[in-house]
């Protein structure tokens, strides 16, 4: 068996999950089409894991793992926000969509190129798209799990919340790089511990807990920004 196989078939399962949730949420079961969203992010991880454990990260492995994120954090995520609140916008709602759409995929042409680059995987340049996806699915849970029922009030705030997201994509903002933790480090007492709180945490309060989860990463690249030279410093 080809030693890529399997971190293509995770890749496979996360674009078919994407499809899935873009499929959900023109159907209107935008909950199904948000939790969608999260198991492609948990398959977008896993597949870089196992690729990186089992020495078989490839090149056609980064360019399909690119493809399928402009369906499942790109596409997905985008019908999602307007089957959620952009659809009384109408025209405009098209255009802040179409803007995050084309920010996704230029992050992601971009993130193809720094792979070549030496030292250009220790952290990201720009929000991943993944990390937008997340913020997406996740402010939709959380909007459900507080019952927030305003649809002029919704439409505007998930307006400026596209925008943002798009904007930081396509920015030089740095983000903290999941993809390069240590697999061996993942053994250690205090990662395993951390591990269980957080699938802990999922189980109790799924909605509010992927809210704080996508929020938390979101505002760590502007705080990486503002005090990184300083926590160098400290170091």
């Amino acid at each position: 068996m080809p030693a890529t196989l399997l971190p293509d078939t995770i890749t496979s399962i996360g674009l078919l999950a994407g499809c899935l949730s873009f499929v959900s949420a023109v159907s209107g079961q935008l909950t199904r089409a948000a939790v969608m969203i999260g198991v492609s992010i948990a398959c977008d991880i896993a597949d870089g894991f196992v690729a990186r454990s089992a020495h078989s990260a490839s090149q056609f492995g980064v360019e399909y793992d690119s493809l399928s994120d402009v369906v499942a954090f790109g596409a997905a995520p985008a019908i999602l926000a307007y089957a959620w609140a952009l659809a009384p916008l109408q025209l405009w709602a098209s255009l802040v969509v179409g803007a995050f759409v084309i920010c996704a995929a230029l992050r992601l042409a971009r993130f193809n190129i720094q792979t070549e680059t030496p030292g250009g995987r220790k952290h990201f340049v720009g929000l991943p798209v993944p990390g937008a996806a997340a913020m997406i699915a996740g402010g939709f849970l959380g909007g459900s799990y507080f019952r927030f029922d305003s649809p002029r009030a919704l439409s505007a705030a998930i307006t400026a919340l596209m925008l943002t997201l798009a904007a930081l994509m396509v920015s030089r903002v740095p983000y903290p790089s999941i993809k390069e933790i240590d697999p061996a480090s993942l053994k250690s007492r205090s990662a395993i511990a951390l591990t269980v709180i957080a699938i802990g945490l999922f189980v109790a309060l799924p909605q509010l807990t992927a809210l704080l989860a996508a929020t938390g990463y979101l505002l760590s690249g502007p705080l990486w920004l503002a005090f990184g030279k300083d926590i160098k410093r400290a170091r």
